[in-house]
């Protein structure tokens, strides 16, 4: 067991294909004694309701797309209500046009349904135990960034202020604007005026992306 474990992980499985919730329930309980699912809900809705009755799990594996309420929205509700619990995303799309809502909602990442099972649970003990965790797949990250693309990354950040980096370093950690401004005592006007300034230089305002970037670039 790893030593940074003090204690099992409590997780809440949300989707709406009743075999898979119930054979990632299985796989995950089986595979380590560090995990424990709590619960299983099968839409986002669900979800919510169940967190209003139950202790709050550290993660929640929220599927993208359900019925009823789909995940997008319950993450959105659910980081709002409960902001100490971690979401993760689950998708069969490589690259889900939602995963990168849910990113902005403050979700902790997202895996690709064909995970490897021990890939899995690696990453949720790093998202469990590391508050700055965003965890993306390999996949995306080899398909959106080249080689060629990243060395242009490299000038790119190497070309920002210093306060301008402090506040690309923090973004690509999933800090909101506020969590931002109380990090390097600024005002959260001042910190959006950089995001926007950060935004224009790049020439994209998807948040996902420049996570990546920063992921996959030394600042």
């Amino acid at each position: 067991m790893d030593e940074c474990l003090t204690k099992s992980i409590n997780i809440l499985i949300v989707d709406d294909q009743v075999l898979f919730a119930e054979n990632l329930k299985l796989m995950l309980e089986t595979l380590t004694p560090d995990i424990h699912c709590i619960d299983i809900a099968f839409n986002g809705q669900e979800a919510i309701d169940k967190l209003m009755h139950i202790s709050a799990p550290d993660i929640i594996l929220l599927d993208v797309r359900m019925p009823v309420m789909d995940g997008v929205q319950a993450a959105k509700i659910i980081k709002k209500q409960w902001p100490e619990i971690k979401i993760v995303m689950l998708t069969t799309f490589i690259d889900d046009e939602y995963v990168r809502e849910a990113i902005e909602y403050g979700a902790a990442g997202y895996f690709i349904k064909n995970i490897k099972p021990m890939d899995l649970i690696s990453s949720l003990k790093t998202i469990a135990t590391n508050d700055s965790s965003i965890i993306l797949p390999e996949d995306w990250i080899s398909t959106h960034f080249s080689q060629e693309s990243r060395s242009e990354w490299n000038n790119f950040i190497a070309r920002l202020g210093n306060r301008e980096k402090e506040v690309l370093k923090l973004v690509s950690k999933g800090y909101n604007n506020k969590r931002i401004a109380e990090e390097l005592f600024i005002s959260e006007p001042t910190v959006r005026n950089y995001i926007s300034r950060i935004y224009a230089k790049i020439g994209s305002k998807d948040r996902l992306e420049v996570i990546s970037i920063v992921r996959q670039n030394t600042i």
